[in-house]
């Protein structure tokens, strides 16, 4: 495969709340002296880092296995078979059937990982949520026009050099050179993008963790004082951003601050 600086990659192929192509300029600045590395990304959500940055070996990781699903599909080819609008009875239809899929048993299959495809472009922002019982339950999006994919075929041949694992990022078997990009759902109140909570104790644990690899590390978070002070702890360094997201509550349409931390570089 051609070295990540001469390669033009496709989109996400999802929505993403939280996605990372805006970071990708300074992620390719710290990525490129080290692009012989294997990329490790705990969260690897809607991909936006990986597909930017193209690494020749990657371990991509997520707790949601819906979200993996998809790409072990498109690994082997997913070809989309069913029919997909941009209707709001219909949607909730396909909801029900999503959400019917997972309680038998039935996840990992490609029907699954086609009507994920469609929930996440149709549903509402690109939101991935899930209640107490693991049911889907983003409401229909009342989008004008929706440009459904249904050739992925430039998807599988990128993902095909790349491992995609589900589960928790202390279940990682990590080599010591490994580059590491953790995204963690941010330190709000919302973190419910899989059927379990990501709690502050999660946070902690993650940092920890992070702060005994060997390699290298580079770490975003929404800059909370909490998540600020607890990064500053373990001995990262830090700068504060502004992202490409505003501050909503109370009328409030400042940008919201993120923190980028990195350690051993």
């Amino acid at each position: 495969m051609p070295s990540s600086s001469t390669v033009t990659s496709p989109k996400p192929l999802l929505k993403w709340a939280g996605g990372k192509r805006w970071l990708l300029p300074r992620l390719s600045k710290l990525w490129q002296p080290n692009r012989d590395r294997r990329l490790v990304e705990p969260f690897m959500g809607s991909l936006s880092v990986a597909l930017g940055l193209r690494p020749n070996r990657a371990l991509l990781n997520d707790v949601n296995l819906h979200l993996a699903n998809l790409y072990h599909h498109l690994q082997q080819g997913l070809i989309v078979e069913i029919e997909m609008k941009n209707d709001g009875d219909f949607y909730y239809a396909m909801r029900s059937r999503f959400n019917q899929l997972t309680q038998i048993g039935k996840s990992h299959t490609s029907e699954a990982a086609q009507i994920f495809y469609y929930l996440n472009r149709t549903g509402f922002n690109g939101l991935c949520r899930f209640n107490n019982s693991g049911e889907f339950n983003v409401p229909f999006g009342r989008y004008k026009t929706i440009n459904y994919a249904t050739d992925f075929s430039e998807y599988q041949a990128i993902l095909l050099a790349w491992e995609i694992t589900i589960g928790d990022f202390e279940g990682l078997k990590l080599e010591p050179d490994d580059f590491i990009y953790a995204d963690p759902p941010y330190d709000v109140q919302f973190t419910k993008y899989s059927q379990s909570d990501f709690t502050w104790d999660d946070q902690v644990r993650l940092t920890q963790w992070l702060a005994k690899h060997p390699g290298k590390v580079v770490l975003s978070n929404q800059a909370t004082d909490r998540i600020v002070d607890l990064y500053q702890d373990y001995g990262f360094t830090m700068d504060i951003v502004d992202a490409p997201r505003r501050i909503s509550c109370n009328g409030d349409r400042r940008p919201a601050k993120e923190v980028i931390a990195c350690k051993g570089f």
